[in-house]
């Protein structure tokens, strides 16, 4: 009976184990990790779900809790990684942050939705139309047009509308006919 005992309190004790990344396999259509739970032990191929719509790549390094069905080191499952080097602290009860460890992150605050491209460019791709149903739409920097064949940002187009003249060659003074040549403007 002692036996069963200690075979079942094993089993208990084996069932969640935290471990630390050190190898991260993102090819196939689950992502497999190799994580060392302690000096003596290292689990390999050990299945990682996520969320349906969220997939990451923890780095190594990274925390992993692995759940192993019937206490067997032979068939675990992760269900969490952390980082505490990349984690967002004191965010606000209820609100979200996606974030990477290079400073990216889509931020969820109370205060409005914030999206920080930690330095690289930001790409917004295959999409027909960009909708910004805003009464004001604010923009720190210049603008480029249809950038692929305008060079002109928005603010030098607007420095040639303000230089944009009209010579007057014939103006008869008793009508309201005003003779013009066409717009005179720098290339």
């Amino acid at each position: 009976m002692l036996d069963a005992l200690n075979a079942l309190s094993r089993r208990i004790r084996l069932f969640v184990s935290r471990a630390v990344i050190s190898y991260v396999d993102d090819t196939r259509t689950v992502q497999y990790l190799q994580a060392k739970i302690n000096a003596l032990e290292t689990v390999g191929d050990i299945p990682r779900y996520v969320e349906y719509g969220l997939s990451s790549n923890p780095p190594l390094g990274s925390e992993a809790l692995i759940v192993f069905g019937n206490g067997e080191r032979t068939n675990g499952i992760v269900i969490a990684t952390s980082n505490a080097k990349y984690r967002v602290t004191a965010l606000a009860s209820g609100e979200v942050v996606v974030h990477d460890n290079t400073g990216q992150k889509v931020y969820l605050s109370q205060a409005g939705m914030v999206l920080d491209g930690g330095g690289k460019p930001v790409t917004i791709t295959n999409t027909p139309e960009i909708d910004a149903d805003t009464p004001l739409l604010k923009c720190k920097g210049d603008i480029i047009d249809n950038y692929e064949t305008n060079t002109r940002t928005v603010a030098g187009m607007r420095q040639v509308a303000n230089l944009h003249t009209h010579p007057i060659v014939n103006v008869q003074t008793g009508g309201s006919t005003i003779n013009t040549q066409p717009p005179t403007q720098p290339e």
